[in-house]
């Protein structure tokens, strides 16, 4: 069973999906342009492990944009934020590629708030280091194609290997994406030093990777090991960027077992 719900965090609104289950609780805080809602199939298996809150970020889905701070730090404090509202007790953090870079930073400013990390295929892009794989126009193409209106078919051309389902959901949400957020979180990708904060992390850490992507790489995962030595890492196999939307049963399994 799932339900919307606001809360005041941080100094703004803030929208979240709940998936009640009788485990901890698990803050989801999805990608770049993801809102809570296209994060719903993978709430509904992992609340069988979790009591399960999935986040609109800043900027996107039905938590508040306009004219806000975008920044990493920002989306930190937001995840602090709203951890400590959600649970009295730390709370676990899923972050799924901006996300995790976020929830990296979360942990690092404020641990005691925290208990555990689940990072999902981080962009490792950063000063000094290779540029995300993905270009800006791919971001800025399709929303600005979801801002007019699209359906399916438009989508497709983005995300050739979502379903049908997927692709619609895709497309009735991604306007929801303000543009400003969306290039400040892609600047900070190259701008945002996570791999500074790594060694300053205490609690644990579990990096699931997706095997078939181009964005975490061996050399990657040597480098976050060296970093945070305790760091716990699993392969999915075969999966593209956006892991559960390539092989759910895997995703779950990576995260859970």
């Amino acid at each position: 069973m799932s339900s919307g719900y606001h809360l005041h965090a941080n100094g703004i609104r803030h929208h979240l999906i709940h998936h009640a289950g009788r485990g901890p609780a698990l803050l989801v805080v999805p990608g770049i342009t993801s809102a809570a809602i296209t994060w719903s199939f993978v709430a509904e298996r992992l609340s069988d492990h979790f009591d399960v809150h999935v986040l609109d970020v800043r900027g996107r889905g039905l938590s508040q944009a306009g004219d806000l701070d975008y920044s990493l730090d920002a989306m930190a404090r937001d995840i602090v934020a709203v951890a400590s509202t959600i649970s009295e007790q730390p709370v676990t953090v899923l972050g799924h590629s901006m996300g995790a870079r976020s929830a990296i930073r979360a942990a690092r400013t404020s641990p005691s708030a925290l208990s555990r990390l689940i990072l999902v295929d981080p962009p490792v892009s950063g000063p000094g280091r290779r540029a995300y794989p993905v270009p800006w126009s791919w971001f800025e193409e399709s929303i600005r194609l979801a801002q007019r209106g699209c359906g399916i078919e438009g989508m497709r051309t983005f995300c050739p290997t979502m379903t049908d389902e997927q692709l619609l959901l895709r497309a009735e949400w991604l306007h929801t994406c303000h543009l400003k957020a969306i290039r400040t979180a892609y600047d900070g990708f190259h701008g945002d030093d996570i791999h500074a904060d790594l060694p300053h992390i205490d609690v644990p850490i579990r990096l699931v990777v997706a095997g078939g992507a181009p964005v975490v790489q061996d050399e990657d995962v040597a480098d976050m090991r060296s970093l945070a030595p305790g760091m716990e890492v699993i392969t999915v196999e075969g999966a593209g960027h956006m892991i559960p939307w390539d092989d759910l049963d895997g995703f779950i399994e990576a995260v859970t077992g």
